[in-house]
């Protein structure tokens, strides 16, 4: 069985950019990314779809890439999002957050022609090549349109030795224990879709990537620690309490939901980036209403975590 580099809470941080410019804000991304570390993330994943990757241009990727990491400054691990259409990119990508300083990198499988078997191992092996870093796998079909089955996952990483971690997106908690099986334990794999936080540590997860840290730190936190107290109950209850949360977020956007909420808590990062818009003002009143009930919710009270001081 292997130690994967990156274990817990994962944390996915926004990508600010200057409300009257629309140009990239850095000042405030090192303000949203020290935040996740401060609150207690296990880890931070940026330049991922919270970080708006897809609407930055190169230097403004490189920008941002090299501000997280030296934020982070190594205090925890980094999972740094280099997904690009094209090969050339992408290994460009990876090779500037090795560089930065990087714990690992992210790979999900873009593709506006839909890419035979043979073309995606090449572009995996690629850019696993490029850099000594161990590669997560991304498997999100609803957003890439590509579904990376467990067995092809499993034989990718056969083939390319530092794929070492899968995130597996699709909602389906029998493709966790599928992949550790498939795999012999070879392969990490990662929670990331939030509604299954549960069920998918409780299926062998060695972690849960999401970008409710950003707004709700200390309930991911909690939620973890009771999973690996062995507290099932309040595990169950924690997830019940989390679940309209969870899913308003996915539902509304990660980008525009997490902004939304970072300006009710009066730490702003800005708009999401066009085409994207703000979040409606009937979809932001009832934001507030979930982060006013889960800041005072009785769950919280004599917390695991002891985590004093840290934002709800």
């Amino acid at each position: 069985m292997t130690v994967p580099p990156l274990k817990g809470i994962i944390a996915y941080p926004v990508t600010p950019f200057a409300a009257d410019t629309g140009r990239l804000d850095l000042t405030a991304l090192r303000r949203v990314t020290d935040a996740l570390v401060e609150t207690g993330s296990h880890g931070v994943a940026p330049l991922g779809s919270t970080g708006e990757s897809a609407y930055l241009s190169e230097a403004e990727w490189d920008a941002a890439c090299e501000t997280a990491l030296h934020t982070v400054a190594g205090r925890v691990p980094t999972l740094v999002g280099v997904a690009h259409w094209s090969t050339e990119t992408t290994v460009r990508r990876a090779r500037l957050a090795e560089r930065c300083g990087a714990t690992a990198i992210m790979m999900l499988p873009l593709a506006y022609w839909k890419l035979t078997p043979a073309e995606l191992e090449r572009h995996f092996a690629t850019v696993a090549a490029a850099t000594d870093l161990p590669m997560m796998l991304y498997n999100n079909p609803a957003t890439s349109g590509v579904d990376l089955s467990p067995e092809t996952v499993v034989a990718l990483a056969e083939k390319i030795p530092n794929l070492t971690m899968v995130k597996e997106s699709s909602g389906e908690v029998w493709r966790f224990r599928a992949i550790r099986e498939l795999s012999g334990g070879s392969l990490s794999v990662y929670n990331g879709n939030n509604p299954v936080a549960l069920e998918a540590f409780r299926s062998g997860a060695a972690g849960w990537c999401t970008a409710a840290p950003g707004l709700l730190p200390r309930w991911c936190l909690e939620l973890y620690a009771a999973v690996q107290h062995g507290e099932h109950r309040r595990a169950d209850e924690l997830l019940a309490a989390m679940l309209p949360f969870l899913r308003f977020i996915v539902a509304q956007g990660l980008p525009r939901a997490i902004k939304a909420g970072l300006v009710l808590q009066s730490r702003h990062a800005g708009p999401p980036r066009p085409p994207l818009l703000p979040l409606p003002a009937e979809e932001t009143e009832r934001l507030q209403e979930l982060l006013e009930l889960l800041g005072s919710h009785p769950l919280l009270e004599n917390a695991a975590t002891g985590a004093a001081g840290v934002a709800s």
